[in-house]
């Protein structure tokens, strides 16, 4: 039964923030436009044969056919594989570099000399990866910079943009370079909202700078970093960074470096017709995996006692 008393006060609360309520009606329609509605034609396309004349809702319905081709596809497996690893590999690697950098602009006294290093740290987030990828090329190319360099002293030529075993650690500190400023403003963000009278009681017991960083900076940070472990999590199987790959992948780091975009891309735009049911598929697939994985982090996270995105 409804609780009438409370039925009144909800409609007395929604009376007096009627105006609040309109402010917030352009969001909603900009998320049900832009969002949920193009959701369910997503799902619509991954089932069907779309056809341009009959359009998305007329087009041939195939069912699970573009799920089970996804899945009998050995690329399509190798670039699932390899989104995987990467994404992770940033996670591991590329977040706990942002945390060391957070804590290191704080710990700089000079307001002056911290802007400086936070703009220079920051300022490659700002570079397209078009011309990042060229400037890499012409770097670490088998013709660049570094292997004249090497060549003049008579060591091997290296080229990690083209050999298997070093391309994803390649990618990876790259991507480092390019965003872990800008990844660092967020925690930068979290360490000044802590209490600066903790600091100051720390250090009037005795306690050295160090000692003050791990008993007072990590543990004011950690719900932050929670939340961020939980969307990077989320993020896996989207976060493959087309335009990182895209622009300095090639044919003989397929094996490692093709993730589920490029492989997109490929077979959509390079190797065949477009197929957009089959791309929707996998569209699908990996949203279906972030929900997934979103939901178990964020579990995780609520159990070990920090709060979570619900």
């Amino acid at each position: 039964m409804i609780d009438k008393q409370k039925l009144i006060k909800a409609k007395k609360r929604a009376k007096n923030d009627a105006l609040l309520y309109l402010l917030l009606l352009p969001v909603l329609a900009w998320y049900i436009l832009f969002c949920y509605l193009p959701i369910a034609g997503g799902i619509s396309l991954s089932l069907r044969n779309f056809r341009f004349d009959m359009g998305i809702w007329n087009s041939p319905f195939v069912g699970l056919t573009h799920f089970k081709s996804m899945m009998s596809d050995g690329d399509f497996i190798r670039a699932a594989k390899n989104t995987l690893i990467i994404s992770m590999g940033r996670i591991f690697f590329q977040m706990p570099c942002a945390i060391l950098v957070a804590i290191f602009l704080n710990e700089i006294r000079a307001e002056k000399l911290r802007k400086r290093f936070q703009t220079i740290i920051t300022f490659p987030h700002f570079i397209s990866w078009v011309v990042l990828a060229g400037i890499l090329s012409n770097v670490f190319g088998s013709g660049g910079i570094v292997n004249q360099l090497l060549a003049l002293l008579g060591m091997e030529a290296i080229s990690p943009i083209t050999q298997s075993d070093s391309f994803r650690v390649f990618i990876w500190l790259s991507n480092i370079w390019k965003e872990v400023g800008w990844d660092s403003i967020i925690y930068l963000a979290a360490i000044t909202s802590i209490d600066p009278g903790l600091y100051e009681a720390a250090e009037a017991d005795g306690a050295g700078r160090l000692q003050r960083i791990w008993h007072i900076t990590l543990p004011g940070i950690k719900g932050t970093v929670a939340i961020m472990l939980i969307l990077a999590i989320g993020q896996v199987m989207t976060n493959g960074s087309f335009d990182q790959i895209f622009n300095l992948y090639s044919s003989p780091v397929y094996k490692v470096g093709d993730t589920l975009d490029t492989y997109i891309f490929r077979e959509s735009f390079i190797n065949g017709g477009i197929n957009y049911g089959y791309s929707a598929a996998i569209g699908m697939f990996k949203s279906l995996i972030g929900v997934v994985l979103i939901t178990i982090s964020n579990k995780i996270v609520t159990a070990l006692g920090e709060n979570g995105l619900y």
